[in-house]
């Protein structure tokens, strides 16, 4: 065997890993490969002699790599047009990015990242969804133990305060088939029964014709929309339920064509909090 041979071994076997840090820090499941990609020219690239751990070496790097890219993301997502949502990730076929612990994985829990620093993301990402000590995320983060607790701390309370208790997947599953029958057939008082007082939909589109730009407030006016336009919107749409990021979505198709919308339901015991509706071609890439 070659050393390439024993660097593309080597980086097979740490690529799941990489996979789940990147799509964790970006959202996004096409910008998390493009990611993984440089830090494999980079690992062709370096005296692979000199490293005693390539697990850290090859983490370390993509969470770098990843933390100046979220700085870059937040700056191009100024211009979005309209809510900006996770890009949703078929986990059930596509195992690797919830090989580990599910944390930071789900819908609800990315929104809240995307709202911490870059640092703070990359130091609750590592320590909670994959395990990894201080003393190794101080290394990784350039950063002090002390100080690396802290971020983690201040990302813990900050997703605590942010965040309901969300119920079992069986529940999110059950409330979410109820709420696609009751939006089909736009009955607005089976609506306001699954929804919280303070839901909120949100459609991600930047720009797609007809996604709505705002988000739509208050467990009424949520009904009523969905009430307004259901007539013409579920015209030749079939519904098909799957998994993404850990959840059930239900996957739109129109005439039998590809996906053109994922929605999906974040449930707590006040009732579904949030309606999330991902409508951007350029994101349905990884689920269709």
């Amino acid at each position: 065997m070659t050393d390439l041979d024993d660097a593309v071994a080597v980086f097979h076997q740490v690529r799941p890993r990489l996979m789940g840090i990147a799509y964790r820090m970006l959202g996004s499941h096409s910008e998390a490969e493009d990611l993984v990609q440089e830090v494999w020219l980079r690992w062709q690239a370096t005296d692979r002699s000199t490293v005693q751990s390539p697990v850290a070496y090859l983490s370390t790097a993509v969470t770098r790599l990843a933390i100046n890219a979220s700085q870059t993301a937040r700056a191009r997502r100024e211009t979005y047009i309209g809510p900006w949502l996770p890009e949703p990730v078929d986990t059930s076929a596509d195992p690797y990015l919830g090989a580990e612990h599910g944390e930071a994985l789900s819908f609800a829990v990315l929104l809240v990242l995307e709202r911490l620093t870059p640092t703070e993301r990359a130091a609750y990402i590592l320590r909670e969804a994959f395990d990894y000590p201080y003393d190794e995320l101080a290394a990784m983060l350039q950063s002090t133990e002390p100080a690396v607790r802290q971020l983690v701390s201040r990302a813990r309370k900050r997703i605590r305060a942010e965040r309901r208790t969300e119920v079992s997947g069986t529940q999110q599953q059950k409330l979410l088939t109820a709420f696609i029958a009751a939006a089909r057939a736009g009955d607005v008082g089976a609506l306001q029964e699954l929804l919280a007082e303070d839901a909120i939909s949100y459609s991600d589109g930047n720009g797609t014709r007809q996604v709505s730009k705002f988000p739509v407030v208050g467990y009424e006016r949520v009904a009523k929309y969905y009430r307004a336009f259901h007539q013409h919107f579920w015209v030749g749409v079939e519904v098909e339920f799957g998994t993404a990021n850990g959840r059930a979505v239900a996957m739109l198709r129109r005439d039998g064509g590809d996906v053109f919308a994922v929605c999906t339901v974040t449930v707590s015991d006040a009732g579904i909090d949030e309606v999330l509706w991902q409508m951007n071609p350029a994101k349905l890439t990884a689920i269709a």
